[in-house]
């Protein structure tokens, strides 16, 4: 392999990795909050029917492209095969976890599958991480040509050939990572307050909008919220509230595009 090749390669399975941290908190954070909620005898319905949408949007698909990439490949290769046939049965488990979920009634049914199902999770991206990734890598597969920029299992990497524009943003590097162009476009204004409830963020300069964003959770006091306007999906904004504040926050989509998105933000 030449070294650009190696290069592209420790990025893609860097990026991958990435990937799966962002995805992994996400889980966590939506099963502490229900546990958190069971404990002070609140209602987790909320929260479950996000983290059930969180599964079927993100981690569901992610599972079904990791399929029909990494464990396709995978099963071809002798030294990799059972392992392949052990995952994609964990994959089928994680779905049975899934509906086990959506179909909780009780706080404790719900607590308990949330947990389950975060457990599984965890367990299955750490096997895939240090055990399957690796040996892929071994067996000379090229990860970058065999994913050629998948979202579902590259993440926000997706959409710069090897570069995690996710992880740079969760890091306080600034910028957007919508791929829209909007830090092209200078800011009017350089600040923003809540006005009836919203937080209208459009007019900042993108390196000050979490600034901002997290000015404003910050001085909520429990049980209250404000709604963030925004003119893009503020997404990875979502897997810095998790990393940042796991079990503290919730959050809500008002209205989901395709000009402006409104999220509902509170204090737990």
């Amino acid at each position: 392999m030449t070294v650009t090749g190696e290069k592209d390669q420790q990025a893609t399975v860097q990026a991958i990795r990435d990937h799966h941290r962002r995805l992994g908190r996400t889980m966590e954070d939506h099963a502490l909050t229900i546990g958190r909620a069971v404990d002070q005898l609140s209602s987790p319905s909320t929260r479950q029917a996000t983290m059930v949408a969180f599964c079927r949007e993100e981690v569901l698909p992610h599972a079904i492209a990791e399929e029909q990439t990494l464990y396709a490949t995978g099963a071809k290769l002798a030294e990799a095969a059972l392992l392949v046939r052990a995952m994609t049965g964990e994959h089928t488990e994680l779905r049975d976890l899934v509906d086990a979920l959506e179909k909780a009634r009780t706080p404790g049914e719900i607590a308990g599958s949330a947990a389950a199902l975060n457990a599984m999770f965890q367990s299955h991206l750490v096997k895939e991480n240090d055990v399957l990734l690796p040996t892929l890598v071994d067996a000379g597969v090229d990860l970058d040509a065999l994913l050629g920029g998948m979202h579902e299992i590259l993440g926000e990497a997706g959409h710069a050939h090897g570069t995690d524009h996710g992880a740079e943003e969760a890091q306080g590097h600034g910028g957007c990572t919508c791929g829209g162009g909007h830090d092209d476009a200078a800011a009017a204004d350089t600040s923003a307050e809540v006005v009836d409830g919203e937080l209208d963020v459009r007019r900042l300069a993108h390196g000050r909008r979490h600034e901002e964003i997290f000015a404003t959770f910050r001085a909520l006091g429990p049980k209250e919220a404000f709604v963030l306007v925004n003119d893009h999906d503020p997404k990875p904004l979502y897997y810095q509230f998790a990393a940042q504040h796991p079990g503290e926050f919730d959050w809500g989509y008002v209205e989901s595009g395709p000009e402006v998105w409104r999220v509902r933000i509170g204090r737990l």
